[in-house]
């Protein structure tokens, strides 16, 4: 009967712990990639476009076909190595940008990710630096801007010009480096025979929230980093219901982030601006900033500085940047909490990847990095196991003894570990030292766009998204895509079956009902590491078949198997 009640308390305490996770991840942890693969006839077939674009416009917007709306307007070319794309004469807007090295899908015949797009075609999103004045009159989203060149890259910045009725000039000096980064300088020359009062602004507007899911830890939307100090507090819908959000700030940066990507405004670093990230007309969205009032007097001259990021948020190039225009950019990529030691883990890990060249393979050197690393506290714990395992027989009488008093049994249990010097919690120490290292890896996995799309070998065509691979449907012999967690791949089912061989050379705990749990919890595991990354799968399967290893030579090493007398003699001289 009391078997039978531990048994059933096992199993609603797991599946309490099920479905509380499935609300936990939800909630607080930001989920994998959806999967860029489906299996079909047992082998690996690229999934069609998922929709990569950043933005979603509206359903009621009237949008007209994209290149249309680009063929309408004159227009200067954007070509580097990782951009393409065209400056709007009309208006002077960034407004064309494609992602050359970072694909929707895949799939070799895979479009780049499209960043910016204009106004009147679908996921508008673009971005415009220019002047506000009073008494005098400005270029609006209507001027026609004269260039200097046909095309802008690294080598030939481009220079766009107007002037007003009045006399005054206003140029707008567009360069761009290597990577994402562009530099633009705005000036006006006042030719009239009066002073004039200008103020410069940058802004980044959005049709329309991110595709891209957002979560607790993992902040998708308006964003900015205000006098040093980043701020993830505001989502879309914040904006929609509370209106717009204005700061004071010195320096720093607005713009909209999503999973993958950036678009920043980022003003004078020595200059006092206010910033707002507000909501606009049909849904859309703006962040952007104004700097203080300047008089300029007649004769004179005046330029502002302002930089715009438009680009995937690689950690390297955030970092140079960052430096460089001396406001923390790199704080886009929300590593969260563990940003101290996430950093670390992730620079270790594009260092193997690219001396090795596969991610799969760098993950595991990094679980053998660890596991090396480790190896003195897992010898520590393995002897505290080993004493544990000494101590059954003993444990055993107290528990028939005390059967019917549990607090008296406790009592003597906790005489006999101190008097046999033995830690019962010791064992515990690795897995909480993994918990940084875990939670730093998931994070890795699914925040650097470093990792994205990245393969590992055979069906493994995206380590940022779940194992494809199911025998839930035959390995796609069953044309039928299983749900959620009844999606287990391969790589989930090797990690419930490595540490179901771990618990087995574990001692078994002394209390039923534990054991019942401890019998389930491989199995129960295996469900739950379904929907997470095949990278992290991969670092668990490894972990696991690294530590059998480890645990097979401390069990030779101690004599485990043999007479429990050795056991223990071995493990007091140690």
């Amino acid at each position: 009967m009391n078997q039978q009640r531990n048994l059933m308390l096992a199993i609603v305490l797991s599946a309490l712990v099920l479905f509380g996770w499935s609300f936990f991840a939800q909630k607080w942890l930001p989920t994998a990639n959806p999967p860029a693969t489906k299996t079909v006839n047992g082998k690996q077939v690229p999934l069609p476009k998922p929709n990569a674009s950043p933005s979603a416009t509206p359903a009621a917007a009237v949008v007209r076909d994209r290149n249309a709306v680009i063929g309408e307007t004159p227009r200067i070319a954007i070509d580097t190595p990782r951009l393409h794309g065209s400056i709007n004469l009309k208006g002077a807007q960034i407004d064309d940008l494609v992602l050359t090295q970072h694909r929707e899908s895949i799939a070799k015949d895979s479009p780049p990710i499209r960043l910016l797009s204009p106004a009147g075609g679908p996921d508008a999103y673009f971005a415009r630096i220019g002047w506000t004045g009073e008494g005098v009159a400005v270029p609006d989203a209507n001027t026609v801007w004269t260039a200097s060149g046909t095309r802008l890259t690294p080598s030939t910045p481009v220079t766009l010009t107007w002037t007003n009725p009045t006399g005054q000039r206003f140029d707008v000096r567009i360069s761009i480096d290597d990577g994402y980064l562009f530099s633009v300088d705005q000036t006006i020359a006042n030719g009239s025979a009066s002073a004039v009062a200008v103020r410069p602004y940058g802004l980044v507007s959005r049709a329309g929230a991110s595709k891209d899911v957002g979560s607790y830890t993992m902040h998708v939307g308006p964003m900015g980093v205000f006098n040093g100090t980043a701020n993830y507090s505001w989502k879309y819908s914040d904006l929609q219901s509370k209106g717009p959000q204005t700061f004071q700030t010195s320096g720093g940066w607005a713009g909209f982030t999503d999973k993958y990507w950036l678009t920043a405004m980022i003003p004078d670093q020595k200059s006092s601006v206010e910033a707002a990230l507000r909501p606009g007309p049909s849904g859309s969205f703006q962040a952007d900033y104004a700097g203080a009032p300047t008089v300029v007097q007649a004769g004179k001259a005046l330029t502002y500085t302002s930089h715009l990021f438009a680009g995937a948020k690689e950690v390297r190039l955030l970092d140079r940047y960052s430096e460089a225009l001396g406001t923390p950019l790199e704080r886009a990529i929300d590593w969260g909490w563990f940003r101290w030691f996430m950093k670390p883990i992730f620079s270790l890990l594009l260092w193997l990847y690219e001396h090795i060249g596969n991610f799969g393979v760098a993950i595991i050197c990094l679980t053998l990095i660890v596991r090396t690393i480790m190896f003195p506290i897992a010898q520590k714990q393995f002897r505290s196991m080993a004493a544990m395992r000494v101590l059954q027989p003993k444990m055993k009488v107290l528990q028939d003894r005390h059967k019917e008093d549990k607090g008296r049994l406790q009592q003597e249990m906790l005489k006999l570990y101190q008097e046999e010097k033995v830690n019962p919690v010791a064992g515990c120490l690795p897995i909480l030292i993994q918990i940084p290292i875990f939670y730093a890896l998931y994070k890795t996995l699914l925040v650097s766009v470093e990792m994205r799309h990245k393969p590992f070998a055979l069906w493994i065509k995206d380590l940022s998204a779940p194992d494809p691979m199911s025998p839930v449907n035959l390995f796609g012999f069953l044309h039928f895509t299983p749900p959620g967690y009844l999606a287990i791949g391969v790589l989930p089912i090797l990690f419930g079956v490595t540490m179901f061989l771990q618990t087995r050379l574990n001692p078994p705990p002394a209390d039923p009902v534990q054991k019942q749990m401890m019998s389930i919890m491989p199995w129960f595991m295996m469900f739950i590491f379904a929907p997470f990354a095949a990278g992290l799968q991969l670092y668990y399967v490894c972990n696991n078949l690294f530590g059998l290893a480890q645990q097979s030579w401390l069990n030779r090493r101690y004599g485990v198997g043999r007479d429990s007398d050795t056991i223990e003699a071995k493990v007091i001289t140690r």
